[in-house]
């Protein structure tokens, strides 16, 4: 039962830190230079992951839960604001028929 910590051990953890950034970055790449809301909205969930992967990998080198455990709240979180970004996504798409966030302007007035 306990050999999921062993086999995440045979990995180095740098390995799980360089991918776990490399993600990251990727995210921060696509919300600063894509248009669309949803890749936007895709990059921020990439960047969520990276960091579940991240807290995923230091709890099982530090043999500790508490990390998978807060991995399952953040996991929670990031359900619930799929639905409220989607259904923002939805009503802006509705309003202006574009989901290209530099139309949003029109929304102002």
């Amino acid at each position: 039962m306990n050999q999921i910590p062993e086999i995440i051990r045979t990995i180095p953890l740098e390995y799980y830190l360089f991918f776990s950034t490399a993600l990251f970055v990727i995210g921060i790449i696509g919300v600063l230079t894509r248009r669309n809301a949803i890749i936007i909205f895709m990059c921020v969930e990439l960047m969520l992951n990276a960091v579940n992967i991240l807290l995923v990998a230091l709890s099982a080198y530090r043999s500790d839960p508490n990390g998978q455990i807060f991995v399952f709240f953040i996991m929670a979180v990031a359900a619930a604001e799929v639905c409220v970004g989607l259904a923002i996504i939805v009503m802006i798409y509705r309003n202006i028929r574009s989901t290209d966030v530099h139309l949003l302007n029109h929304l102002k007035w």
